[in-house]
């Protein structure tokens, strides 16, 4: 014979209050096992490891309905478990959301107008994210007169969010969606793109050789940065070999533009590379600071490394110190 508890034992072994108990049994979740000659409740094992996984699913944040099912096998565990966990994606989608919105409205100052908007824009669906920056593009590249390739190239420059987004990610979204609907940061791009390839050597720069070309140096870079943060000596011939095969590179992309090769010329160059007179230029390049910064936003979306001009600037000093130490 099965040995029977008063509720008062039930509570202490399962954590549930002896009301809560006696809810659950008045809902026909589970039932006493039997009552005392005074009519007081008593459960055996089987009800209190039934009390004990009500408790489990309670705190899970399933229904009732759902825990009759499963206690009368009308329904598995799993399939609970996994309508619930859809319940729960979702509603941890709709949190991350609102702690992005609600981070942004502290750092900045947000009008009332501007949390309805950032609310819809984390709300967005995929195709109205793909819509609102292929409008972006459209705008940017109206009336740009470059090979079709290079309007390609610039137009899959998009973000891509993830079903599960941090919101770091969500909050860089918010920002780029800000900044492509804006008038001025889509002029200014816009104007900065007609400069840059306005001129027969601006629109030789967009061609599918120059862009093979620029590639080629982009591996060429991705090198020496493994290099350098491998610890790699810029004594060492490892680096020599990645400078003079740069140096190479530089010179024969300056040949293909302007028809000058000058090896020494882009060794000087590479040499003289300043991180201070570099970074001035650079806040003085409105429009490229402008791609940058929609760079950066689209890579904190995908997940992808982001532009790091430090990081840049120390490989470069790297290669200079290797070219130097080769001439010595």
């Amino acid at each position: 014979m099965n040995e029977l508890y008063p509720i008062g034992d039930v509570a202490r072994r399962t954590g549930l209050s002896v009301s809560a108990i006696r809810f659950y049994a008045d809902e026909g979740v589970v039932a006493p096992t039997g009552l005392t000659e005074g009519g007081f409740r008593q459960y055996d094992v089987q009800a209190i490891a039934r009390l004990e996984l009500v408790r489990t699913l309670r705190d899970l944040g399933a229904g009732l309905d759902d825990i009759r099912r499963v206690l009368a096998e009308e329904s598995t565990l799993q399939e609970l478990a996994a309508r619930h966990l859809r319940l729960v994606e979702d509603r941890l989608r709709q949190f991350r959301a609102r702690r992005a919105v609600l981070r942004t409205i502290v750092r900045q100052q947000t009008t009332t107008d501007q949390v309805c908007l950032m609310h819809k824009l984390v709300s967005m669906s995929d195709d109205d994210r793909d819509q609102l920056i292929s409008r972006f593009w459209d705008f940017v590249t109206d009336g740009l007169d470059v090979h079709p390739g290079y309007l390609d190239r610039l137009r899959s420059r998009r973000p891509h969010l993830p079903e599960e987004p941090s919101t770091e990610q969500l909050e860089a979204w918010i920002e780029l969606a800000e900044i492509v609907r804006d008038e001025q940061f889509r002029t200014e791009l816009r104007d900065h793109f007609r400069r840059a390839f306005g001129t027969e050597q601006g629109k030789l720069m967009a061609t599918p050789e120059m862009l093979a070309r620029a590639e080629q140096r982009r591996l060429l870079y991705l090198e020496a940065q493994a290099a350098h943060q491998a610890g790699v000596p810029a004594d060492s011939p490892q680096a020599r070999d990645i400078a003079e095969r740069m140096a190479a590179d530089s010179a024969g992309f300056v040949a293909a533009m302007t028809g000058d090769h000058d090896l020494d010329k882009a060794r000087r160059s590479m040499i003289g590379f300043d991180r201070t007179r570099s970074a001035q230029t650079r806040a003085k390049l409105t429009g490229t600071n402008l791609m940058v910064r929609y760079t950066t936003l689209v890579a904190t979306i995908n997940g992808t490394s982001k532009p790091d001009p430090d990081k840049t600037a120390a490989v470069q000093e790297w290669m200079a110190a290797a070219l130097r130490r080769e001439g010595t």
